[in-house]
């Protein structure tokens, strides 16, 4: 049984709970547990032994205030001045695109804005320094292999080799990102932090691009203003502007989003650009309804498209990142979070939205069948049916416990889905990276 089950099994028995807790720490599952009391005392709020539990672990707003202390901007400035410049003597376009090969420069820039970022948390939380540098040992053996098989120059682009190449474009990229991930979360389960992570990395994702956006202002005038006076800024100072300064952004994004002294769990979300995004994307789930209902009655006219046009499945993917994307920000983390008139709403809005999503994502993943069957399986194939499949499962797990959730609890379900997605995600990642070269040499 789960965690709320054993809870509700044990709601007239204070040892069962104490074991149950117990039993929750060793595990690292306090978040869990925490979640789980939440639920079944908002079932049972009559209960005064789960009341008294639901209110123990409570954090005290006093103390909730002494812990979020800020960022530490010192080392931030440092780690992203050595992004900045790492970034500017790496990416050079005119030389990256010379000739057929694997953009090495941006794996090497995506590994260096990992460690810089697991650098700036472990340093300002100053714990976990160990699990901190074997995840980046991890991560600078998954570059050396990716560099391994790619360090040759291609001549066909569809080539195992080019196709290769151009899937660790994205994979690298996401295998950094995973690598913070795991700097900060270890390798155990808990449902609540993994949610947490990757809300909060959606919000470090936007603010980046807002950052990212500013550096553009800025080197768009500062060139423009030169350029009025007959200057050319010669190519070096030109990436410097761009490529440079943008190689400070991610770190930069990370110190003015996270607090590292905190788990993520116990990030504020309602505040700030949290709320913001949040409030956005509750205002766009209504809308992605109406449209994705739109367009499922529009399947039977136009059936056979995707089967047979390999830019509409590459829409429909991208679509079902952008809902994934869309249904985490949307999610609150805690029910105080969204007023209790507004839950049900909410609550309904999630589900069919997951449930219109999984449809059009099934009818996607049966075109790309139909094509690999019609055709052969090919790298970027299988990617786009691992990670449709995995993503159909995390909507249909979302599906399923909405349903069985009668009463309360029903935001750990969405937690515990996208838990249990977010190990899937690393999972495929890995085995992508790894077995690719050798399944199709």
């Amino acid at each position: 049984m789960g965690l709320p089950q054993d809870i509700r099994s044990a709601s007239a028995d204070p040892a069962r709970l104490e074991e149950l807790y117990r039993s929750a720490r060793r595990e690292n599952r306090e978040d869990d547990f925490a979640a789980a009391i939440s639920s079944t005392h908002q079932e049972a709020p009559e209960n005064v032994l789960l009341a008294a539990w639901f209110y123990r672990l409570q954090p005290l707003p006093s103390e909730g205030r002494t812990r979020r202390q800020g960022s530490n901007w010192m080392t931030a400035i440092l780690l992203c001045a050595i992004g900045a410049v790492s970034t500017w003597l790496l990416i050079n376009p005119k030389v990256m695109f010379a000739t057929s090969r694997a953009p090495w420069e941006i794996y090497s820039v995506a590994l260096i804005q990992a460690a810089l970022a697991v650098a700036y948390l472990t340093l300002t939380a100053q714990k976990d320094r160990l699990r901190a540098l074997i995840v980046l040992l991890g991560l600078a053996g998954v570059f050396a292999y990716v560099y391994a098989f790619t360090r040759q120059p291609f001549d066909d682009p569809n080539s195992m080799a080019g196709q290769y190449a151009i899937l660790m474009l994205l994979h690298v990229p996401l295998a950094a990102w995973i690598a913070v991930g795991l700097a900060l979360l270890g390798f155990r389960r808990s449902d609540v932090q993994r949610f947490a992570f990757l809300n909060k990395s959606i919000e470090t994702f936007i603010t980046g691009g807002v950052f990212a956006a500013g550096v553009g202002v800025f080197a768009a005038i500062t060139m423009g203003l030169f350029a009025a006076l007959n200057v050319r800024l010669s190519d070096g100072v030109s990436r410097l502007l761009t490529v440079g300064i943008g190689g400070a952004v991610p770190v930069l994004a990370v110190a003015a989003v996270y607090d590292p002294r905190l788990r993520p769990a116990e990030q504020r979300f309602e505040q700030g650009l949290g709320r913001l995004l949040s409030t956005l994307m509750r205002l766009l789930l209504p809308l992605t309804v109406l449209v994705l209902a739109v367009y499922v009655a529009f399947i039977p006219v136009n059936f056979m498209v995707p089967f047979l046009q390999r830019e509409i499945l590459m829409v429909y993917n991208a679509m079902l990142f952008a809902v994934m994307a869309l249904l985490i920000g949307a999610i609150p983390m805690r029910e105080e979070d969204v007023p209790t008139r507004l839950q049900n709403a909410l609550r309904a809005g999630v589900l069919i939205l997951a449930v219109l999503a999984a449809l059009v994502s099934a009818y996607a993943l049966a075109a790309v069948l139909y094509r690999t069957v019609q055709g052969m399986l090919t790298p970027n194939r299988l990617a786009v049916i691992g990670w449709n499949s995995i993503n159909i499962g995390i909507l249909i797990a979302l599906i399923l416990g909405q349903l069985r959730r009668r009463g309360g609890g029903w935001m750990q379900s969405l937690h515990s889905a996208f838990g249990l997605g977010a190990a899937a995600y690393i999972a495929w990642t890995a085995f992508l990276i790894l077995a690719i070269p050798w399944l199709f040499h």
